[in-house]
């Protein structure tokens, strides 16, 4: 029977990039998956040497092993992983191995919402400060696979709550939670306080040397800051509340304070690159990163207000015979959308729909009722949306593709209006992910 230090489940990014780093380090290693590989995946295994299987799952090899490293996808009740853990075998995350071998000064950002957009910020930001600095973890290359090519001086991370699940030894100098709202609720067995649970592990192993940033007007933040270690340095922000430490907006000026809670800088908010309140959390929280690290106070203003937002959130596409094209494809939950929709100024006509992820479409409700003059659902079943909003918009439509969505919005649409695409839903019943979603939105638009 072949024996392996290290069994990795799952061959996506993530699984890949902690075979490569293995390797590196001498394990011998074993890739399994139950579906089918990427063949750009396959390749760099058959290249680096590294034993692979898909398809299926050799048990006797997998619980031979003496670590096990879970694709984050994969979660705990799959059959495979209940054997795992009932033989005693050590299940990592993807952060706890690569941090195994890094010696990078670690900036971890995690969130329901918010967490793509402040991360891109942060990194740019420490761009602009000349820092050494790399960009994983949910976002783009995968954590391990960037220590696997060149451990930074200075790490980016985003992380979600799937990563943050088999955390155990996991350490961010400086960790970010942008927000918390219901979403994933059926990995987390419909319970609402597990999900906290596991975005809170950010935390979990930081001291009195961590910066812990967070949301002040965020209640399920602030009730469960009891689960972070006593010592960790808390920084707030806040878009409500006047406070002496972190950063604060009153009167459209942040203010923003260095670590002995000093005033560090202010700052308008109508200079902020990004509007919309949601917005201005993810500037506050990037320029708590920046004056903790102390870069220079200039830099920080030149950061936030010159930040470009990342493809599908909130996205400028075109305007089309005077109708305004957005693209928020990336907002997959309840609260995205809330985001978005306060932040339109004109009339909208909103794209909407997919996959529910057990969605309470009443925290929407005052917001449609104020913006929106029209629906076009895009997705196999509408019916939750149509029951939702019926009574607040004299039209719903059903649409089965980007281009008939954008066609019918075209359609309806008059001169300064808004047509959004913030579906509030996952995207898996019409399109492989977010990112086809909104790209195909996109080219719908250019062929207007």
């Amino acid at each position: 029977m072949k024996q392996f230090d290290l069994v990795i489940l799952g061959g996506g990014e993530s699984g890949v990039g902690c075979a490569l780093l293995a390797i590196a380090n001498g394990y011998s290693v074993l890739l399994s998956d139950a579906g089918m590989l990427k063949p750009k995946y396959a390749q760099e295994l058959r290249e680096a040497g590294i034993y692979w299987e898909q398809g299926g799952h050799t048990e006797e090899w997998i619980l031979g092993a003496k670590e096990v490293i879970k694709s984050p996808g994969i979660p705990h009740k799959s059959e495979i992983v209940k054997k795992i853990a009932a033989s005693g075998i050590p299940i990592l995350s993807e952060l706890d191995f690569a941090q195994r071998y890094s010696k990078a000064y670690t900036i971890a950002i995690t969130g329901t919402n918010g967490k793509t957009t402040t991360t891109s910020m942060v990194y740019d930001l420490l761009k602009n400060a000349n820092f050494n600095v790399a960009l994983g973890g949910n976002i783009g290359i995968s954590y391990a696979r960037q220590v696997a090519v060149k451990d930074p001086e200075c790490m980016v991370l985003e992380v979600s709550s799937f990563q943050l699940d088999d955390c155990k030894s996991f350490k961010p100098n400086i960790a970010v939670l942008t927000n918390i709202t219901p979403d994933h609720l059926d990995r987390y067995n419909y319970n609402y306080t597990e999900y906290i649970q596991a975005k809170f592990k950010i935390g979990q192993n930081m001291d009195e040397n961590g910066f812990f940033i967070y949301c002040e007007d965020d209640k399920d933040t602030k009730d469960f800051l009891s689960f972070l270690p006593k010592n960790v340095n808390k920084e707030p922000f806040s878009y409500y509340k006047t406070l002496d430490h972190g950063a604060s907006i009153q009167n459209e000026l942040m203010t923003l304070y260095d670590t002995n809670r000093k005033i560090y800088m202010t700052m308008n908010i109508q200079n902020f690159a990004l509007r919309g309140i949601h917005n201005a959390y993810n500037s506050m929280a990037a320029a708590v990163v920046g004056s903790s690290l102390g870069i220079k106070k200039e830099t920080i203003r030149e950061s936030l207000a010159n930040f470009t937002n990342v493809e599908h959130r909130l996205e400028f596409v075109a305007k089309v015979g005077g109708v305004e094209y957005i693209n928020d494809s990336k907002a997959t939950n309840v609260n995205a959308a809330w985001y978005a929709l306060e932040s339109m100024q004109q009339p909208v006509i909103w794209i909407a729909g997919g996959v529910d992820k057990g969605n309470d479409y009443e925290l929407l409700a005052d917001l449609v009722k104020d913006k929106v003059k029209m629906i076009v659902c895009l997705g196999v079943d509408n019916s939750k949306i149509h029951q939702a909003f019926g009574k607040h918009v004299d039209l719903i439509l059903n649409t089965m593709s980007a281009e008939e969505a954008v066609k019918t919005a075209h359609r309806f649409a008059n001169n300064g209006d808004v047509v959004l695409l913030s579906p509030a839903c996952a995207s898996f019943d019409l399109f492989l992910n977010y990112q086809e979603r909104g790209s195909l939105f996109k080219q719908a638009v250019a062929n207007l």
